[in-house]
């Protein structure tokens, strides 16, 4: 693959959505197939011995599934209908192939920086997909095997079953070679995760709609010397600060990405050559537009992985616009004995590490070891693109609307990072902003943070959110020099001064 290869993304309504991407040699593939993964927990549940086959019973083979089953002493697995190992959306084709693809990018950008610092560079350097994939692909494989390694580990029986929900307590599973199997569970866990969205009422979209990605997908695949076009219906990051989404946007486009606004795609059309010819409309203008592309990606959201499990014959409340299940603060649902949690849960965030942290809580609420509820505020996240965006807490917008124009302080800096002065790389995208409650300590609402490493600036400070941090706590804290995220505890300017916010000095 060179630079002449063109790729279109289409991108709905978020950037930040969990990217699903199986790639082999020199193509890339996606299974459009139906999930299920089960695993039953016995764990010590008053009343329930003898009555039932398992005290728990949970729908769900991702990171969630497997951590609310571990915390049990014994665990059944089954698992049909893809070609994927164990670890669901995450591991096999998520989270973790997603960022080591982008830290492929990061190490070409890397490669052009060392020039600056005296190495001796070919001026023509390219990148090889099939050495990549393979690498990734033998780590995702390492991380399947650790998964069943820790089931063995735990006494797991293994099994591979397509499953649905008979009633409150009942899971029928059925073979690949068609045998049923009838389980029984005082309590059943759903958390089966979502799959892809194709536009149905799109032409062409789910024949050559090749995979399911975000604008992470299309920053990689432009730091690996593709050309890539992202196309967006309304706007970049929608829930997110919508003045750091457009410095990540800012950044991508300035460094060659190129975005079609306000645009909505009509058909694909496969040509004679091979190509796929897109055609879209600009709604602001209302005018048609063609272009040709070698890869058509979508990125227009996720649907949560309900329909073969038979939840509206057993009155599982849904939400109609979603498809996700309505859960209360206890992961419960409308029906008794039935929870659900992690991202088919109406109103969570779909994160890996929320669903684990949830499925834990369950388990452990569920075997009457604690009463502790999930937490759902302030949960950390980071948008790897190639100029990184990391948050916790409140976004501008959305803490003006809770406390007020007013009632609101916000603390600002455009920083420099010290790797970037020797390369002569550009950082009038590097941000920081901290909103704050006004008067008192200021307690802090939301930290948002563009630049590099930002997952890792931004993990330690979601604790103090936990502790209540206030702005008085910040600016006590010694910064750790030289970093970027010493830049967070001294930032001092507010916007409501209107002073420069440019960082000057070491």
């Amino acid at each position: 693959m060179g630079s002449s290869f063109h790729t279109a993304i289409f991108c709905d309504k978020s950037l930040k959505i969990t990217f699903r991407l199986l790639f082999a040699q020199t193509e890339i593939h996606t299974y459009s197939v139906f999930l299920f993964y089960g695993s039953m927990t016995r764990i010590p549940l008053a009343g329930s011995q003898g009555k039932y086959d398992y005290d728990l019973l949970v729908i769900g083979g991702g990171s969630g599934g497997l951590a609310c089953s571990k915390e049990g002493e014994c665990i059944v697995l089954c698992v049909t209908g893809t070609k994927w190992g164990l670890g669901g959306t995450c591991v096999n084709v998520g989270c973790i192939p997603k960022k080591l693809m982008h830290q492929a990018a990061l190490l070409g950008t890397a490669v052009k920086d060392a020039k600056k610092y005296g190495w001796q560079i070919p001026d023509t350097i390219s990148h090889d997909w099939p050495t990549m994939a393979e690498a990734i692909q033998n780590h995702v494989k390492s991380l399947n095997w650790g998964h069943r390694v820790q089931l063995q580990d735990k006494k797991v029986k293994y099994m591979n079953l397509k499953g649905s929900l008979v009633d409150e307590h009942t899971v029928r599973g059925l073979s690949k070679a068609g045998k049923e199997t009838v389980l029984t569970a005082k309590n059943i866990v759903i958390a089966t995760g979502g799959r892809p969205k194709y536009p149905t009422n799109i032409p062409g979209a789910a024949e050559h709609g090749i995979t399911n990605v975000a604008l992470e997908c299309a920053g990689f695949l432009k730091g690996i010397g593709l050309d890539t076009t992202v196309m967006v219906r309304s706007i970049a990051l929608r829930g997110f600060d919508q003045q750091m989404a457009s410095l990540v946007t800012d950044y991508m486009e300035a460094h060659g990405t190129r975005f079609a606004w306000k645009s909505v795609p009509n058909r694909v059309d496969k040509l004679s050559s091979g190509a796929l010819q897109v055609t879209w409309t600009d709604t602001q203008t209302g005018s048609e537009h063609k272009d040709t592309f070698d890869s058509v990606l979508w990125a227009v959201g996720r649907a949560p992985e309900t329909k073969a499990l038979g939840l509206d014959k057993l009155g599982v409340q849904l939400n109609k616009e979603t498809g996700k299940i309505v859960v209360g603060p206890d992961e419960s649902t409308s029906v008794p004995n039935i929870y659900a949690f992690g991202d088919i849960g109406e109103g969570r965030p779909e994160l890996t590490p929320t669903a684990i942290k949830a499925g834990k809580l369950l388990a452990h609420r569920l075997a009457g070891q604690s009463t502790e509820l999930m937490n759902y505020d302030n949960v950390p996240t980071t948008v790897f693109t190639p100029l990184e965006y990391s948050c916790v807490g409140l976004s501008e917008e959305e803490a003006e609307k809770r406390h007020g124009k007013d009632g609101i302080e916000i603390y600002h800096a455009f920083y420099k990072p010290l790797e970037f002065t020797v390369a002569e790389r550009d950082a009038s995208q590097c941000y920081i902003k901290v909103v704050c409650e006004q008067g008192g300590n200021g307690k802090i609402l939301g930290l948002h943070f563009t630049g590099p490493n930002a997952g890792e600036v931004a993990q330690g400070f979601a604790m103090g959110f936990q502790c209540g941090a206030t702005y008085s706590h910040l600016i006590q804290t010694v910064g750790i020099h030289p970093t970027c995220a010493e830049e967070v505890v001294k930032v001092h300017i507010t916007k409501r001064s209107g002073l420069d916010a440019t960082v000057t000095g070491c």
